[in-house]
C-alpha cells in the first residue's frame, strides 16, 4: 500500500502548457512554547508587567500585570491590578483581578475584588473583597487605557465590570 511499485507499462504524463499551476504551499513554522517568565523570590519590581505568555511571581511586584497565565508562588506578593486568562494564587495579592479562571490555594491571601468566569477557592484561603461572575457568552468590555491626568482610582475602575463598579462605589 505504501511501497512504491513502478508500472513498466505506464507512460509518463506530459505536462501541458495550459494546465493550471498551483501555488506552492507555504507552511509557517510551528508555534514554539515559550517558557514562563519567573520573578525570583529576591526580586522586587516596581512597575507594570506585560507578557503574551506565562508569568510566575515568587518575589514582589508593585504594579499592574497583564498576561495569559499568572502564577503567584507562596512567597509571591502582588500589589496592583491583574488581567489574565488564568490566575493561580498561592501567595498574596492586594488589588483587583479580572480573569477567566481564578484559583486561590489554601495559602492564598487575596484583598480586593475578583471578576471571573470560573472561581475555585481551597479551604484555608483568605479572601476579602467582592467576587463577580463575568458571563462568558457576553464579550467583556476591553480595558480602556488610562487617559493623561486621570487619577489612579479612576483608571482602576475602567476595567471593572458594571456589577463590581456599583459594589465598590
Amino acid at each position: 500500500m505504501f511501497s512504491r511499485i513502478s508500472n513498466k507499462n505506464a507512460t509518463p504524463a506530459k505536462a501541458s502548457s495550459s494546465a493550471p499551476t498551483t501555488a506552492p504551499i507555504v507552511r509557517s513554522e510551528p508555534v514554539k512554547p515559550v517558557p514562563p517568565s519567573i520573578l525570583a523570590s529576591d526580586l522586587k519590581i516596581v512597575g507594570d508587567l506585560t507578557s503574551k505568555g506565562e508569568i510566575q511571581v515568587d518575589g514582589a511586584v508593585e504594579g499592574d500585570i497583564r498576561c495569559q497565565v499568572l502564577v503567584i508562588g507562596q512567597n509571591g506578593m502582588v500589589t496592583g491590578e491583574i488581567i489574565a486568562d488564568t490566575v493561580r494564587i498561592h501567595g498574596s495579592v492586594t488589588g483587583q483581578i479580572r480573569s477567566r479562571s481564578v484559583f486561590l490555594a489554601s495559602t492564598a491571601r487575596m484583598v480586593g475584588d475578583i471578576a471571573h468566569e470560573s472561581l475555585a477557592i481551597e479551604p484555608g484561603a483568605f479572601l476579602e473583597g467582592h467576587c463577580g461572575r463575568i458571563d462568558p457568552k457576553k464579550e467583556a468590555p476591553r480595558a480602556e487605557p488610562p487617559k493623561a491626568g486621570m487619577s489612579f482610582a479612576d483608571a482602576a475602575t475602567l476595567t471593572l465590570p458594571p456589577e463590581l463598579k456599583k459594589a465598590t462605589a
